[in-house]
């Protein structure tokens, strides 16, 4: 990729750019802050952005040291040569005498071989082992995907080896969970066991140990600086049925007491309904109505509009959306929207107070709260 405008690229970034070039995998690695206590090494691009994100949403933004990914199933000596880069840089010496955080993290890989990615990873721990202890560094894992027990058996054989705090998690604990934990967020951590190495462990799996539990991070209920929350509703304006269950698996997934999608918008239905959707294993039935005024009408708890609704007919649908003062956030999906239109609804929207995300908007997410 090309450098960003002004932008100076430090020399470990360029290491990493070069050996990003190298590979059909992707090792993107960006400094944020070089004194900061919170380091990063995490599988995948999606889950980095919710790992920043949730760091963020937890008050450590100014602690957050770095971004980056490494995915695609890069070999061992990469993966290698990428955690040395990031290690070498946490352990340098800081203005924090708080210790460092390192949060080797993940979802469930679908095709990166995690026994090999790890081994790598455990490599550069290995190598820096003095300077970890010295610098006071935590590390905590959570990992799921192809080999996931031979790599969570190696890191967590690491903790006996070098004396290094390391707590490690499988597919079965949150995909945030390690950082709730690392930063002592710990409320209602009962759901998942430690994967802790023992000497009957092999490299084809391990034993789960109760000394350490983890569950998803816990997020502020009503924060004012923020657009959404676990108790935020939503009407989808379009009949986009794996959009909205998609929606709806992240907020089962995320523990919310409620679905976020509280009612379906269909300008073309012949008359009111309702529409199955599943609620983890068990159905549950979401209206659909065919105008956005009777939606909102019906559910005075919907603050936010996800417009599905095309560039020929979103700008329209946008003068019934703005009659109700309910509605405090709108997503625009629609690419194609013509600039004059955009602008005007951009313009409506600031004297009304409504945040519009869009239009093109490829969608968002609060970790643990709401998905778009």
């Amino acid at each position: 990729t090309p450098k960003a405008f002004g932008r100076v690229y430090t020399e470990e970034e360029e290491y990493v750019r070069s050996l990003d070039a190298k590979t059909g995998a992707s090792l993107k690695l960006t400094i944020l802050n070089p004194q900061g206590r919170i380091w990063t090494l995490v599988a995948g691009g999606g889950a980095s952005v919710v790992y920043a994100d949730t760091i963020c949403a937890l008050g450590h933004a100014a602690e957050l040291a770095n971004y980056g990914e490494y995915s695609g199933d890069p070999p061992e000596a990469l993966t290698y040569e990428y955690a040395k880069t990031v290690i070498s840089l946490m352990v340098k010496p800081s203005n924090s005498d708080n210790g460092r955080i390192l949060l080797v993290g993940g979802g469930v890989a679908n095709f990166t071989n995690v026994a090999d990615t790890f081994k790598g990873i455990v490599k550069a721990i290995r190598e820096f082992k003095g300077e970890l202890l010295k610098s006071k560094t935590s590390i905590f894992v959570r990992r799921g995907g192809p080999n996931f027990q031979q790599g969570l058996v190696a890191m967590s054989a690491l903790k006996e080896e070098l004396g290094i705090p390391i707590k490690v998690f499988g597919p079965d604990a949150h995909l945030t969970s390690i950082i709730g934990l690392a930063l002592g967020n710990q409320e209602d951590m009962t759901d998942c066991n430690e994967f802790v190495f023992s000497n009957s462990s092999s490299m084809n799996g391990g034993t789960a140990s109760s000394t350490a539990t983890a569950s998803p991070v816990v997020l502020p209920e009503n924060r004012t600086d923020q657009l959404f929350n676990r108790n935020t509703r939503a009407i989808v304006v379009g009949m986009q049925i794996r959009a909205v269950q998609s929606m709806l698996d992240f907020d089962f997934l995320s523990r919310r007491d409620c679905p976020s999608v509280t009612a379906i918008v269909h300008p073309f239905a012949s008359s009111d309904s309702q529409h199955k959707c599943y609620w983890g294993k068990a159905e549950i039935m979401i209206p659909v109505y065919k105008s956005i005024s009777r939606a909102a009408q019906q559910h005075h708890d919907a603050s936010v509009v996800v417009n599905f609704l095309s560039m020929r007919s979103v700008h329209k649908s946008m003068d019934d959306i703005f009659q109700f003062t309910q509605f405090k956030v709108v997503a625009i999906i629609a690419e194609g929207v013509p600039e004059r239109q955009a602008r005007d609804i951009k313009f409506r929207a600031a004297k009304l107070g409504v945040t519009i995300i869009g239009p093109a908007t490829v969608g968002g997410v609060v970790p643990g709260c709401f998905r778009i």
